[in-house]
């Protein structure tokens, strides 16, 4: 079994709201991994930062994305960060994936200035920025699809990503 689709891409991308609304057309599962760690560990993904470290996070993601990419069949939202675990990757390529790209501007917008994002706490743009020039050749190595959300409503960005599946049914 396999998801659907896999969302990829920075925080503030839209990963999770277009996700949710693709399940839903789709008549199928959502899981956001990132809800997943917080569900199953019973603290927030800032608390586990806090309180625990990035190390320790990281571990307890790579699990719960690995478990849910073997045994989810509907759609799946990664963390921002997931796709930098080589195992992760190698999940992820072997699925049917969406890399929901945003420019600098709307994902320091989209995000904000929330504890609930620990790696962006303090200069947001600037570690934005940074994670995007890090991090864009791994969800480009993963990705099926590239859509850019910069400026876009989520419609129209789950319409996109509807025909481009519905067009690999047929």
């Amino acid at each position: 079994m396999a998801p659907v689709v896999v969302f990829v891409g920075a925080p503030g991308a839209g990963k999770t709201s277009v996700g949710r609304r693709v399940a839903e057309r789709l008549n199928v599962e959502f899981i956001d991994t990132d809800q997943a760690i917080e569900s199953q560990s019973g603290s927030s993904v800032a608390e586990i930062f806090i309180n625990e470290g990035e190390p320790v996070f990281r571990a307890l993601e790579s699990e719960i994305v690995s478990r849910t990419l073997k045994e989810c069949s509907g759609v799946v939202s990664l963390g921002g960060g997931a796709i930098v675990s080589p195992a992760t990757r190698a999940l992820v390529a072997a699925s049917t994936a969406v890399w929901l790209q945003v420019n600098l501007a709307d994902a320091s917008q989209r995000v904000g200035m929330t504890g609930s994002r620990p790696l962006l706490l303090g200069n947001v743009r600037g570690t934005m920025l940074k994670m995007l020039e890090e991090r864009s050749p791994m969800y480009a190595e993963v990705a099926d699809l590239t859509v850019d959300t910069s400026g876009r409503a989520i419609r129209s960005v789950v319409d996109e990503v509807m025909a481009w599946l519905e067009s690999r049914d047929e």
